[in-house]
């Protein structure tokens, strides 16, 4: 009974959200904002958040840079792929995931058949500023960041935009971007409502 109503006021009301009945996964390559927008996304939605680095680093008992150190980046994949389809089950949340969690295809494929998946698309010089604020990425650390950003960038990107929204993470306010990535939702539920009505 409450929640006809309610799906009714959502319609009526300009710019309200619709009901949110899966998990939306962050993606993109690291300094998007995909953690802090995640957060601050998960607050104003009335959701769980959740960051699969740190539950990485928790179940392993050991930091990124550690477990790519000492057992290498396939087998950091193979975790990560792991404890992510572990993280979709359940209620809807917020998921902000490892710049390279899309880019497997394994993991891409569960992602996108069981959540929408918004991707934060950030200019490489945005990047490389606010990765430059801590010495923890592993993949940067084996020459020039701006160089390795912009390969990255270029390699990835075409993946990244397989991602059912992109919304473009900018140098201004992240509660900028996460008022983007509500409007990209609103919109993509849209037609669907719409065509309930």
């Amino acid at each position: 009974m409450t929640k006809r109503p309610a799906r009714k006021a959502a319609r009526g009301k300009a710019g309200a959200m619709p009901p949110i009945d899966r998990s939306i996964v962050l993606v993109g390559l690291m300094g998007a904002g995909k953690t802090t927008v995640g957060r601050r996304l998960a607050r104003k939605l009335g959701l769980s958040f959740v960051d699969s680095d740190h539950e990485i680093e928790e179940a392993a008992g050991m930091s990124i840079a550690e477990i790519f150190e000492t057992y290498g980046e396939a087998e950091f994949r193979a975790v990560e792929r792991r404890v992510i389809a572990r993280l979709m089950d359940g209620k809807p949340k917020i998921l902000a995931t490892g710049g390279g969690a899309f880019i497997n295809g394994e993991t891409r494929a569960l992602i996108q058949e069981t959540a929408i998946s918004v991707w934060l698309d950030a200019d490489v010089n945005v990047l490389v500023e606010r990765t430059g604020r801590r010495n923890t990425r592993p993949l940067l650390k084996g020459g020039d960041p701006r160089e390795i950003l912009a390969r990255l960038a270029a390699e990835r990107s075409p993946i990244y935009a397989e991602a059912q929204l992109r919304v473009v993470s900018g140098d201004g306010p992240h509660d900028d971007v996460v008022t983007r990535v509500i409007e990209a939702l609103t919109n993509r539920a849209a037609p669907k409502e719409t065509a309930r009505a």
